[in-house]
């Protein structure tokens, strides 16, 4: 009963937010961070990095971070909003915009 999330359809799905030019080079400061935090590890694989119990720290910041950056682009709260609550906004935005799209 988890979410499960496709390299071919994710993205399609959920409606992308309009972040301020700010919120942009935020994002993408904190996504360049991920991948830093990565290269750090040149001889791990994916599966080594995103080991709940093994994740390397600096890893797991930078994704805190980016994910941070990306809930306030869509004008989500922070705090107390687990990852159901925000799949929930999404699929809301998604059906709003495919009913205007009727």
């Amino acid at each position: 009963m988890r979410y499960r999330y496709s390299n071919t359809i994710v993205y399609n799905n959920f409606p992308w937010p309009t972040p301020t030019n700010e919120q942009k080079a935020l994002i993408e400061q904190t996504a360049q961070a991920i991948l830093d935090a990565r290269a750090l590890y040149p001889d791990a694989s994916l599966a080594d990095l995103y080991d709940e119990l093994t994740m390397p720290p600096e890893l797991r910041r930078a994704h805190q971070q980016n994910d941070r950056a990306v809930m306030a682009a869509y004008g989500f709260p922070v705090k107390g909003f687990t990852e159901s609550d925000c799949v929930a906004a999404l699929m809301r935005m998604y059906q709003e915009l495919t009913e205007k799209a009727e």
